[in-house]
């Protein structure tokens, strides 16, 4: 049991960075790139979203969120080649590294974001609304990643 659960956690790129762990900083900063500096961060007006009320996650992810009725919160930081959700439970943080070429953002009646088979479920409401143009943002640098790794030349 313990193996696939490992074998999970390493899949889908979910790391417990409630205590610094280099093993899982240099995995992610392989897969989605170092963070921002500072004049950088300042360059984009931002580099993390505000935080932001968890509504659903897929069956993975269920152990990583609070069981009793409490708030689950999870913020998005941006990198050069792709996101991380952070989520927090309780006193620990987790979190989820994703390329842009595995995101999928959906805007139904909340806002879901999709990748390696997993999802996280925002609520739409004033929260949500605060980080509008930082989301607006992702969505942005994602279509012009794409457009760097086209796989079909246009004939026009």
């Amino acid at each position: 049991m313990l193996n696939i659960i490992i074998f999970f956690v390493y899949l889908c790129m979910l790391y417990n960075t409630t205590y610094k762990n280099k093993d899982a900083e240099a995995t992610i900063n392989n897969l989605i790139g170092k963070r921002y500096s500072f004049f950088e961060s300042i360059k984009l007006k931002g580099t993390g979203s505000k935080r932001m009320i968890i509504e659903d996650v897929s069956i993975g992810f269920k152990t990583n969120m609070n069981t009793v009725s409490d708030v689950n919160y999870g913020n998005i930081e941006l990198r050069s080649k792709g996101i991380i959700i952070h989520i927090n439970k309780g006193l620990q943080n987790y979190s989820w590294a994703i390329p842009f070429y595995q995101l999928h953002i959906y805007k139904t009646n909340c806002y879901s974001l999709h990748a390696q088979g997993n999802y996280v479920r925002f609520k739409t409401d004033k929260l949500y609304k605060e980080n509008k143009t930082f989301l607006d943002r992702i969505l942005q640098l994602k279509v012009e990643n794409e457009e760097n790794y086209s796989f079909y030349e246009n004939n026009n």
